[in-house]
């Protein structure tokens, strides 16, 4: 028989650091999640006839956008720190997770996309190419030099950018957060988080439908306006979202 060999500790790799931290914070978020499940045969037809590759992020990342520029619940943010009131940013801020490897381990990084209101089709879906694409440590220099820091140090700048920035808490950490492992086949029902929107979607199925979920902070607002804030989904995507795509590929 082979030797048995004893177990090892060893300390978290710096890769989860990042990880481990949101997880702590994200406990703190009372998210309530809603789904929904949406009718996309007119925008994936649109996206499918269209010369350009948009994908379902940029998609998602516009629509989202577009939504919040309706619905200010959604550029607001709670705050129990030094006591409870909102914030409410005057733009939207996309953020997008992200995973990448380096040396060998994968981290998981948040890409960000300011406006995505005022940001036409293409140009979300270039920023999302380089997140994919270019080198981490030029996209992502501020994560790994959070990462980098000791335990303490590390979470008070979280406690600080989560309590007391405010504009600098939304320009950091966005007001709204995008996570989706559809594209593996996968569905993530309530992706960890600490802004007031959450969004992840399944799968597009063989009819053209997929889950789509939005997990929200119950402090801020409540399940009726979630419910309309998806019904308004339903609509960007069936029309503004669709003629975009269909603009894009005339011009193309």
């Amino acid at each position: 028989m082979p030797d048995q060999q004893d177990g090892r500790r060893f300390p978290i790799p710096r890769s989860r650091r990042l990880t481990w931290d949101l997880l702590c914070f994200h406990r703190q978020v009372p998210l309530c999640p809603h789904d929904r499940q949406l009718q996309l045969q007119t925008v994936a037809a649109a996206r499918h006839g269209c010369s350009v590759r948009i994908s379902w992020a940029a998609i998602f990342l516009r629509a989202t956008g577009l939504l919040s520029a309706e619905f200010p619940e959604l550029r607001q943010i709670w705050y129990r720190w030094p006591w409870a009131h909102l914030y409410q940013h005057p733009h939207s801020v996309g953020i997008l997770t992200v995973q990448r490897e380096i040396n060998g381990e994968p981290w998981l990084f948040w890409g960000r996309i300011t406006k995505p209101e005022s940001l036409p089709l293409a140009k979300i879906q270039q920023r999302v190419d380089q997140f994919r694409e270019r080198p981490p440590a030029e996209l992502f220099s501020r994560m790994l030099q959070l990462a980098a820091l000791p335990f303490p140090l590390r979470r008070l700048v979280w406690w600080w950018n989560l309590n007391m920035a405010t504009a600098g808490r939304a320009r950091r950490l966005g007001t709204f957060f995008l996570s989706t492992l559809a594209g593996q086949g996968v569905e993530i029902p309530l992706p960890p988080s600490v802004q007031t929107a959450c969004l992840s979607w399944g799968p597009l199925r063989s009819d053209h439908t997929c889950r789509f979920t939005l997990a929200y902070d119950h402090r801020v607002f409540d399940g009726m306006l979630a419910s309309r804030m998806l019904s308004r989904m339903q609509e960007l995507l069936d029309q503004q979202i669709a003629e975009e795509l269909q603009q894009l590929n005339r011009s193309a």
